[in-house]
């Protein structure tokens, strides 16, 4: 799950993480009076949205005037915001934060996300910061720091310390990084993140240590021991089919195909995709309806890879603790309820496969039946193209 700059911020500054003081806005005029509160002579508008590069975008507009925040801030709530992130359609901005303008002297990037290969928390730092780390990496590797850090024994003292060396910085903004660093893993590993990006870390003027901007994402299996982050989830911000597929508890992710699939498994869901790419079709979703599939659970899956209006079809079902019968049945009872109106695959193996099979070829629906994965992939294909039918 991801959250919103401006709820990243309030999240890591109960942390102990220095963030610049702002607040959030829905209209020009709350913008306005934003600044106002804030005070100074400089303001940051910045578009809150779940995509990256926003600078790039035109989603952060530097003011100096309280006319030109309320007129920035109208420029941007209420329109689209196409960044790298975001694909051409972009993103519609409902709100922006409103920030205090710093006097900034270094742009830094400090980052913290679980490296699974080590089992360890890796904390990344490099001087280059306001750029894409992938950049970053990619042109200057050397110039990204990593520290990895035992869950056993927690971020220690020398782990700071050699991002600190590594970052330049000494005196006291040194000894404020110890902090920061402290609060960002401790925000990081209480709240179940999955990453914490701060993007840039920037030294003022004056020395001290803020996190200009911060992205944070969160493990969505662990969400239940965090109601407090869970109620940041902003659904406005995510694919709606993907958002009501979470309230059945199915794994889906919208493609960009033309051939809808239901599967139990993950990673049977990807060999899904995975052949019936190599027969020359594309794929229109990811979806596990997971090994507890039920009758409502089957027919909410079909509803929802219907409503992206796919050409066919395939179900690749492999009965272990879900039987084949029980899916079948299942399979049956959804295809009605829902008027399906395309070609429908159906491939069962596994236990109670003979007495799904018979469900199948009882049910008086125009169902295409398959036995291997070879053969439902080719026959999806081929019926989304309008060259295989039932019968």
């Amino acid at each position: 799950m991801k959250i919103h700059e401006y709820q990243a911020k309030a999240l890591l500054a109960s942390f102990g993480v220095e963030v610049p003081r702002g607040e959030l806005a829905r209209t020009p005029e709350e913008a306005r009076a934003a600044a106002q509160r804030l005070g100074g002579g400089v303001w940051v508008v910045k578009a809150q949205v779940h995509a990256g590069g926003r600078g790039k975008g035109g989603g952060i507009r530097v003011c100096r005037s309280l006319d030109e925040v309320s007129d920035q801030a109208g420029r941007l709530i209420g329109r689209p915001l196409v960044t790298p992130q975001t694909g051409p359609k972009g993103r519609l901005v409902r709100k922006v934060y409103v920030e205090e303008g710093l006097a900034i002297a270094r742009e830094l990037y400090l980052g913290m996300i679980l490296d699974r290969e080590t089992r360890r928390i890796v904390v990344m730092a490099s001087t280059e910061g306001g750029m894409e780390i992938e950049e970053v990496a990619a042109r200057t590797p050397e110039k990204i720091l990593k520290e990895y850090v035992d869950f056993s024994v927690g971020i220690q003292p020398f782990h700071v310390r050699n991002l600190a060396v590594g970052l330049g910085l000494t005196g006291e903004t040194a000894k404020k990084a110890h902090r920061f660093i402290a609060g960002l893993y401790r925000a990081f590993v209480e709240k179940d993140a999955s990453l914490v990006e701060i993007n840039p870390l920037v030294v003022t003027a004056a020395g001290d240590l803020l996190a200009l901007d911060a992205k944070m994402n969160f493990d969505d299996n662990a969400l239940f021991r965090h109601k407090d982050v869970h109620a940041l989830r902003d659904t406005d911000e995510e694919e709606p089919l993907e958002v009501r597929a979470s309230q059945f508890d199915l794994s889906y992710i919208k493609l960009d195909g033309d051939i809808g699939n239901l599967v139990n498994g993950a990673g049977l869901a990807m060999a899904t995709m995975d052949i019936i790419k190599h027969f020359g079709g594309e794929p229109a979703n990811f979806l596990d309806v997971g090994g507890s599939a039920d009758r409502e659970k089957v027919k909410a899956a079909f509803e929802i890879i219907l409503a992206d209006r796919p050409k066919a079809i395939l179900v690749n079902i492999f009965g272990g603790i879900m039987k084949c019968d029980t899916i079948a049945d299942g399979v049956v009872a959804a295809a009605r309820e829902v008027s399906l109106d395309v070609p429908l695959v159906v491939r069962l193996q596994g236990t109670h496969v003979e007495a799904g099979r018979r469900i199948l070829a009882e049910s008086g629906l125009p169902i295409i039946t398959a036995e291997t994965m070879r053969e439902a992939a080719e026959k999806v294909v081929q019926a989304s193209r309008g060259k295989v039918r039932a019968g």
